[in-house]
């Protein structure tokens, strides 16, 4: 990558899947990237390792109990240490940060992202709830504040990559592949009695544990659907979803002449976090190469929206509007982790949605602190929910 200097960089999630996954990438090009900040939710002892492997400027530790353990462990070796969430909406501002990937999971990552975007830092977008929250809020501030917003999903990311040379022509339909969970073509009757073990098994891709239900649930294609229409601009009807079970198509883009582009590859997120990083620069890998004799059928088949309601529900929040993705999301997010504590059924995080969502107060045109208000309203009303399902 011809640069005259390494891009600096900060990740938030550093502990995660996509944030360790990103320090790998780095690990590859220590002469083209700078950690400048890294940070974690709880898992101190990670946190601490990775910072001594990529020496950042500064950690943050939500977690701020752990405050003293961290910065004890990083004193000897000149990195600051910051706790709290409140630290991470600062910590974002620093002026040596070019880019900020954020790939914290959920509503959590909303405030960091809307301080760095105000600082002007670049962001590679991990955290998609961050867009089904408040998209109209981020693509407005994104616009006032020039700076760009780069998709790490894999999905987006091989939109984005279609897009290249293609951003003066208008895009007739985009096409997000699903790989159809690890319950594609079960009935509702098969679901009723599917166990966290079975749903946490993901047949092509290794996620976090709320992701990868998301997953199971088809929510996170949902989710991906909502991300789509801000990245990209787009009409609901622009938008469509197709099973493709091998996850080798990880989305298509169809132009006004009818051709389209496919951007293809094995699954591994690895080559998205490093495209938004490198970003317009295709950096060298020694990633796993695809052999197209490996992989003789590629299928497609459509997506059971009875039976995976979720990805119904998002649709639904699309055509709405408002603040109605807001309340899917954060409903949701506790719906899932109720069904990893084993609190209700793999079914029942649909239903604990759908009351959610037919609950919360709908606003039209949301301000941040709705958004905020409508956060804590629709996590409330599917508190209830699980209580009563349970």
């Amino acid at each position: 990558m011809e640069q005259s200097s390494p891009k600096h960089i900060a990740i938030l999630g550093s502990t995660g899947s996509i944030g360790t996954q990103a320090l790998e990438v780095v690990a590859q090009h220590r002469d083209d990237f700078s950690i400048e900040v890294l940070s974690a939710n709880g898992n101190a002892d990670l946190l601490i390792e990775q910072a001594k492997a990529f020496q950042p400027n500064a950690v943050v530790i939500c977690d701020d109990s752990k405050w003293d353990y961290v910065r004890d462990a990083l004193d000897p070796h000149d990195i600051k240490v910051y706790a709290g969430p409140e630290a991470l909406e600062q910590v974002v501002q620093m002026d040596p940060i070019d880019i900020v990937l954020t790939a914290i999971v959920g509503f959590a990552g909303l405030k960091s992202t809307i301080k760095a975007i105000e600082a002007g830092k670049h962001i590679a977008l991990a955290n998609k709830e961050t867009l089904v929250v408040a998209g109209d809020i981020i693509t407005m501030l994104a616009q006032e504040h020039g700076v760009n917003i780069y998709p790490v999903d894999s999905e987006h990311s091989a939109i984005f990559q279609c897009l290249v040379g293609e951003f003066h022509n208008p895009i007739e339909k985009i096409y997000l592949t699903a790989s159809g969970g690890p319950f594609r073509g079960r009935t509702r009757e098969e679901l009723a009695h599917v166990t966290k073990a079975q749903a946490l098994k993901h047949p092509n891709w290794e996620m976090g544990a709320k992701i990868t239900i998301d997953s199971a649930t088809l929510m996170n294609k949902g989710l991906e659907v909502i991300e789509a229409k801000w990245l990209f601009n787009l009409r609901t009807e622009q938008i469509d979803v197709i099973v493709h079970p091998q996850s080798i198509i990880h989305s298509i883009v169809q132009f006004e002449d009818s051709s389209m582009k496919a951007q293809m590859g094995l699954p591994d997120m690895r080559v998205p976090i490093q495209f938004a990083l490198g970003y317009p620069h295709r950096m060298k890998s020694d990633f796993p190469r695809f052999n197209f004799l490996d992989y003789p059928q590629l299928t497609f088949e459509q997506p059971d929206r009875q039976t995976f309601r979720n990805l119904d529900f998002a649709f639904v929040a699309l055509d709405k509007g408002g603040n109605q993705a807001c309340s899917l999301n954060a409903a949701n997010e506790i719906a899932v982790a109720a069904f990893l504590r084993d609190e209700v059924s793999f079914l029942g995080i649909s239903d604990v949605i759908e009351q959610a969502m037919q609950k919360t107060a709908f606003v039209q045109q949301p301000t941040l602190e709705d958004y905020l208000a409508t956060d804590a309203e629709a996590r409330r009303y599917a508190t209830e929910a699980i209580g009563i399902l349970s």
